[in-house]
């Protein structure tokens, strides 16, 4: 086992001293830079590169050499698991993803294998195991999955929606077909997500990209229910060291608290939560992650640096804040600003933390 060089974004994770605030960006691997569209030219399409594990591993490694970043995360899509299950994954220029086949009864759902991570994603595990290589210990590798109530609007809608008409139909008109649908979802991202801790992945993230547009009862019912399920389920000790888990809710501000209850280490928050305040609804509960509006990079560096300040005034003195932007960075930001935004993370937050803090 290599020892990490830089452990600091493991350690802000489990709200232990650190020397800066440690920062990486969601989307870190993407369309932004042209030595990831070059890579992305040469794979043929996106499903060729994330199929590729030495490719997966070539623009998972890009913004690593570009920027000094806290961690890596694997180069992947949410949606590997529902293709696994036989739902046929394709994606349709300008249109973004699509399936074959799509879930409407309750007869579709009972068909639907519980995928075997080492078997049916090997592409992925074999991903992990080439990046953990490759990074030789400079900095932890971060896996990640789609949250089961996420996953199941792709299935049920066929691809991207902006009402998730079937969806919710399903859930108000058949509520025990859409309990059976998520429940083998999370019996899908559990046993995924441990195939990735089990071949070197050092922490984890769920993303939950919908389940801020479900009603309030809705979302406790049907999408914190199956993430407090995947996450008693995890691996939470590999290597001699703690595995964290991140729950992101985009637009999930309304219910910090019982996401915090949710048994991870840490919460993912979008750019619409004050940090302070998020601060103060979950106390020492767990650590938290973000969430810098991803806009602002479209902004001056000296703009970006104003904005990373003030979130790091809101948040404080102390532990337990990794700094990332509030949802994925987006392609048409210059590289520069990017750059200019990790910059300011590192540089501004060491006032805020304790001097004698070692990382390593």
């Amino acid at each position: 086992m290599t020892e990490l060089k830089n452990d600091r974004f493991l350690r802000a994770l489990m709200r232990q001293p650190v020397d800066v605030t440690p920062v990486w960006m969601m989307r870190q691997a993407g369309r932004y830079l042209p030595e990831y569209r070059e890579s992305r030219a040469r794979a043929g399409d996106f499903m060729g590169l994330c199929m590729n594990p030495e490719m997966a591993c070539e623009v998972t490694m890009q913004p690593l050499a570009r920027y000094p970043l806290d961690a890596a995360i694997l180069f992947s899509d949410i949606l590997t698991i529902p293709d696994a299950m036989g739902q046929g994954l394709y994606f349709e220029t300008g249109e973004g993803p699509r399936f074959r086949k799509r879930i409407d009864t309750a007869a579709d759902i009972d068909a639907l294998p519980i995928p075997d991570p080492e078997d049916d994603l090997g592409y992925v595990m074999n991903a992990v195991r080439t990046i953990r290589k490759e990074l030789n210990g400079s900095v932890p590798l971060i896996g990640f999955s789609g949250s089961p109530w996420t996953l199941a609007t792709y299935m049920v809608e066929g691809g991207s929606s902006k009402d998730f008409r079937k969806t919710k139909a399903m859930l108000y008109d058949q509520p025990e077909a859409m309990h059976r649908l998520l429940d083998k979802l999370a019996q899908s991202v559990t046993s995924y997500l441990n195939g990735q801790i089990k071949a070197g992945a050092q922490a984890v993230q769920i993303f939950d990209t919908w389940g801020g547009n479900l009603s309030s009862d809705a979302y406790q019912k049907f999408s914190l229910a199956y993430m407090r399920k995947i996450v008693s389920g995890l691996i939470r000790e590999h290597e001699g060291r703690r595995v964290p888990v991140i729950l992101f809710t985009k637009n999930g501000g309304l219910w910090l608290e019982s996401i915090a209850d949710a048994g991870a280490d840490a919460l993912g928050l979008d750019w619409t939560m004050d940090m302070g305040v998020a601060r103060s609804r979950v106390g020492s509960k767990v650590a938290l992650q973000g969430n810098m509006d991803p806009s602002v990079l479209y902004a001056s560096p000296s703009a970006i640096r104003a904005e990373v300040a003030r979130i790091l005034a809101s948040y404080g003195k102390g532990n337990g804040h990794v700094f990332n932007l509030g949802h994925g960075i987006t392609p048409e930001v210059d590289p520069a600003h990017a750059g200019a935004f990790i910059e300011a993370v590192h540089e501004l937050s060491a006032v805020y933390h304790d001097p004698e803090a070692i990382v390593g």
